[in-house]
């Protein structure tokens, strides 16, 4: 073997190392945002939650997928069986692979790419493919009527994400994720930028069908929306794709406005806790509000749904565009990389 091949070796083989260093944590922490999901509203509505397996109900995770692993895999007989199956494996891929570009820390990133904000923002465009699939591939009415529903809310809402995300790149001057996190040293963009935090953050409670948008699971009208037809270990493919997704919009939100790994303030002892670690527990407020969203919050109608991304969001993102790119050219304060000034 030449030093060449063993150098791409070695190469390759540190590359798998960080990608299941990255993927074992995060399946672990979807895991156990089940259990906190319960265990949060269960305190917000004055009850216990799951609290029997384990101690404190810590094992509740396990139990659960343990049930769903011995349940039957049932293929309906009218279904395309072979997209019937792709559709969750690609759901749930797709919540995976979008965190090669996420940086955790100052160097500490699988593909510190120069498009990274580019890249995450198709990866999760693409989520909606496996939610048609997996409606049209039942064969039934509802699944159907709740792919449908949840493609068109997934597209109206990353409308206003993108203009969103423009607004933040028009002040940073590139669409590097690290670079994103760096400009935000002197003070987090969720404070300047305060009304576009609030639109990406509602945003992104509807581009994940989560509560008070969680209309495509519409038990009432829809029984279970897309995936009323799917059981065992292809229903936890979605359901972990659910959950891999809310803790990615959890961590955009964190890179775009929050300040990444950087502390609230350089003073110590601040600045002496690693940065990973702010970056975790940012990602655990975002998803702690995901939580107090879901338990408080009544469930839109789907034309108020609908209102609320093109005739409020829609217009008020692209304003917000005009006004940032006009204030930064008025007092030249646009950054020279992004060739505007």
């Amino acid at each position: 073997m030449s030093g060449l091949d063993l150098t791409y070796l070695i190469e390759l083989g540190w590359l798998v190392l960080q990608v299941f260093i990255v993927i074992i944590p995060l399946l672990i922490g979807v895991a156990y945002l089940t259990l906190a999901e319960r265990r949060v509203i269960g305190f917000m509505q004055l009850r216990k939650g799951p609290n029997v397996v384990g101690p404190f109900g810590l094992l509740q995770p396990f139990a659960d997928a343990l049930k769903l692993l011995s349940k039957e895999t049932i293929l309906p007989a009218g279904a395309d069986k072979v997209t019937f199956v792709i559709a969750p494996m690609l759901t749930f891929v797709l919540a995976l692979v979008a965190w090669a570009v996420i940086p955790f820390g100052e160097s500490l990133v699988i593909a510190d790419i120069n498009v990274g904000i580019l890249y995450l923002f198709a990866v999760s465009s693409l989520g909606v493919y496996g939610i048609i699939m997996a409606g049209w591939a039942s064969n039934s009415k509802y699944a159907f009527l709740g792919a449908l529903r949840s493609a068109a809310q997934m597209v109206s809402y990353e409308v206003s994400m993108g203009l969103v995300i423009i607004t933040v790149l028009l002040c940073v001057g590139s669409l590097n994720l690290s670079d994103i996190i760096e400009a935000q040293r002197t003070v987090w963009f969720a404070l300047p930028l305060f009304p576009m935090f609030i639109v990406f953050f509602i945003s992104t409670l509807a581009e994940t069908n989560r509560a008070p948008f969680d209309l495509p699971e519409g038990e009432s009208e829809l029984v279970a929306g897309y995936f009323v037809e799917y059981s065992s270990m292809s229903f936890a493919l979605f359901f972990l794709g659910e959950y891999a997704n809310m803790i990615l919009m959890s961590a955009m939100t964190t890179i775009l406005f929050l300040g990444g790994w950087l502390p609230p303030f350089d003073i110590y002892p601040l600045n002496i806790i690693p940065g990973p670690i702010w970056f975790i527990l940012k990602i655990c407020f975002v998803l702690f509000v995901f939580l107090w969203m879901r338990a408080t919050t009544p469930r839109y109608r789907y034309d108020q749904l609908m209102r609320l991304g093109w005739k409020v969001f829609l217009p008020f993102s692209l304003i917000w565009v005009v006004l940032t790119a006009g204030f930064l050219i008025s007092f030249d304060m646009l950054p020279a990389t992004a060739g505007l000034n």
